[in-house]
């Protein structure tokens, strides 16, 4: 499908667990280079059962896996169908949904993300491009992050793009090849604790900006054998379950001083990435852009870079934005994965094309 305008339909769904992100997306491709506009925009947000249900599948026997797979591709389509119904949107090229991750292992060739089915196209009745990480872990990759070549392609005039979400991830140039990893959780421990207090997530960081800092947790976040570690490299809900909270839960404090503690850990981990390099423009992106308190602390951190916090739509569905252009790329045969991102053996077009 090489043409120069695609109608696409970019679907994404975090491990913070927000809801599903959809965006409407018009793709542009002239003289080689792409462009795009974001139009209608939606996050549908998962009932108490479904966050409960993910968050605990990690731990799910294969059996349960197949039908928890089985069921929420029914809801995927469900969600997408009302989405395109409800915004009256005509002649899709394309769905590209992301799916929702699982299970993520790259160290043991392993990652899974449910709701990459083809009865999810045959559902929606459009061609569908997902399950975008499979490959790439096959190939000896992380499988993750896989929007820096969006970032690339879409967002070049800034020196860094930095995604605050369930984790934190970082992408630039260097040497002319696109360098990419993960920095530290996010919004995975953020929301746990704004949870113990009964909040969907700490608005603005304000809960945060009142607590105490915990110098003893504090240092022993930062002295997490992760952060040694040389890049390609990458996280998941596990290691947050069997790594993060039992390392904070050890302290008996409040959950306002472990989310003023966990922020500045944060903050300290993305500063100790950027400070080494050049001075340049970060763009910041997800759900931690709203984080006054966070963005406060990486501004003291880190003096010399100039912070650009966009606007709401690409602040929001700048993930979905992406993955609708992974499955452009994947349609038109182009590398949509850069192996100096994630370690695979080459560059490589990645996904599963589902027609109906």
């Amino acid at each position: 499908m090489i043409r120069e305008n695609y109608n696409v339909l970019g679907v994404m769904s975090g491990t913070s667990l927000d809801g599903v992100d959809l965006a409407h997306i018009i793709f542009n491709y002239q003289n080689g280079i792409w462009s795009c506009n974001i139009l209608e925009c939606q996050t549908v947000v998962y009932s108490d059962v479904w966050v409960n249900r993910l968050k605990e599948a990690v731990g799910y026997t294969k059996e349960k896996l197949e039908k928890l797979n089985d069921e929420y591709t029914l809801l995927l389509s469900d969600i997408i169908k009302t989405f395109i119904e409800d915004f009256a949107i005509k002649d899709l090229d394309v769905v590209c949904s992301h799916g929702h991750t699982i299970l993520h292992q790259p160290q043991n060739g392993f990652t899974l993300q449910i709701g990459n089915k083809q009865e999810l196209a045959k559902s929606i009745g459009i061609t569908t491009v997902c399950d975008f990480r499979l490959q790439d872990v096959q190939m000896g990759g992380q499988g993750a992050p896989l929007v820096p070549i969006g970032d690339r392609l879409l967002f070049s005039d800034y020196s860094y793009c930095l995604n605050l979400g369930g984790f934190s991830n970082i992408s630039f140039e260097d040497n002319g090849e696109r360098v990419a990893f993960d920095i530290c959780a996010v919004n995975t421990v953020l929301n746990y604790y704004a949870g113990k207090l009964g909040l969907p997530y700490d608005d603005g960081g304000k809960v945060a900006a009142k607590g105490k800092m915990i110098a003893e947790m504090y240092d022993e976040l930062n002295g997490l054998e992760f952060y040694k570690k040389s890049y390609p490299k990458s996280l998941g809900f596990e290691y947050v379950k069997e790594v993060l909270l039992p390392l904070v839960e050890k302290y008996d404090v409040p959950a306002e001083d472990k989310l003023h503690t966990f922020t500045i850990h944060v903050a300290t981990q993305v500063a100790a990435v950027i400070n080494v390099l050049p001075p340049g423009k970060l763009l910041v992106t997800g759900g931690g852009a709203y984080n006054i308190f966070l963005l406060n602390c990486m501004q003291e951190f880190m003096p010399d870079t100039t912070i650009v916090v966009p606007d709401d739509k690409t602040i929001q569905y700048k993930e979905a934005l992406i993955f609708g252009l992974l499955g452009v790329l994947k349609l038109r045969g182009e590398v949509n994965i850069l192996s100096s991102v994630t370690g695979a053996v080459g560059d490589h077009s990645s996904g599963i094309v589902f027609g109906v």
